[in-house]
């Protein structure tokens, strides 16, 4: 898979622990729109998706988030790779450890109907509503209103695959 981009900070010891949690999202695109998951209580968008599990493949991870985030039933034929983004920074949950982040990017279709969400307890909590947003909307969004205590950074990795995806003619 291709590396989009790396998001690397100089704020971490290379030689510390390393708390390592690969990730698997979707870009679903209708319409030119795109299938974003919306956190209604921090005012952000994100692509639909989440850590992969052990023992799991990035492909199944993706299956599984994408279900669960947005409702949206990937079709397994419609799946193909889109990129990598690497994300290397200083722990925000154990000190002194560096936290580690492949974010595997699939473009894919999914079924028509959406299902039920079924969300984690904090997804639930933060208010994730999905929808099918206009790039433009997500990337202003992201980039200039507040978020309260989330991560910039990984709002700053969701906008700029949102940007790559237009500048290559996907949106």
């Amino acid at each position: 898979m291709r590396t989009l981009f790396e998001m690397v900070t100089p704020d971490f010891d290379p030689t510390a622990p390393a708390f390592v949690r690969p990730s698997a999202r979707g870009i679903l695109i209708r319409e030119g729109k795109v299938a974003l998951v919306y956190s209604q209580k921090y005012d952000y968008y994100k692509f639909p998706g989440g850590g992969i599990e052990a023992g799991e493949d990035p492909v199944t991870a993706l299956i599984r988030e994408v279900r669960e985030e947005s409702g949206l039933v990937v079709r397994l034929d419609t799946i193909r790779e889109y990129g990598l983004v690497h994300r290397a920074q200083k722990s925000w949950v154990r000190a002194g450890e560096m936290f580690i982040q492949d974010n595997y990017y699939y473009i894919c279709q999914a079924e028509e109907t959406p299902e039920a969400q079924d969300l984690d307890d904090y997804e639930a909590e933060e208010g994730f509503t999905f929808l099918w947003a206009l790039p433009q909307t997500a990337i202003t969004v992201n980039r200039t209103h507040p978020h309260g205590p989330k991560d910039q950074r990984m709002l700053e990795r969701e906008t700029r695959v949102l940007e790559l995806l237009t500048g290559e003619g996907f949106l």
